[in-house]
């Protein structure tokens, strides 16, 4: 049974940090690209960032880049999202992804397993 499981989510201030990890079981994990995505209230689900298999490179949405860092360790079968300089505008469900594809890529229809999804909420 393939299980991808999100933590590190809550609550922090505009301008903080929070670092989600994504720990899965059930798959050959270095065989995966492993994605971040979320969905804000009232909003459709965006990529945010990804990881290629064995290292195979990143990619990152515009709202992500200089501010988000992904990165995994195969031999804990888990992928690091650490967002840094958070905005209200972040706040969302973050779900991650695991893609067979053999691409690095956001595409949603691409993503093979999901997790439940963890919260973030950047506020005052």
């Amino acid at each position: 049974q393939v299980q991808l499981v999100e933590s590190g989510g809550g609550l922090v201030q505009p301008g903080g940090s929070l670092r989600l990890s994504c720990a899965a079981s059930g798959i050959t994990f270095d065989y995966y690209t492993i994605g971040w995505f979320r969905q804000a209230p009232g909003k459709g689900r965006e990529g945010v960032s990804c990881v290629g298999s064995r290292n195979g490179g990143t990619s990152y949405a515009d709202s992500a880049k200089g501010r988000f860092t992904i990165s995994r360790d195969d031999a804990k079968a888990t992928v690091y999202l650490q967002m840094n300089g958070l905005e209200p505008e972040d706040t969302a469900l973050y779900f991650c992804a695991a893609s067979s594809a053999g691409v690095l890529t956001l595409l949603e229809r691409l993503y093979d397993h999901w997790g439940q999804g963890i919260q973030v909420t950047v506020s005052t």
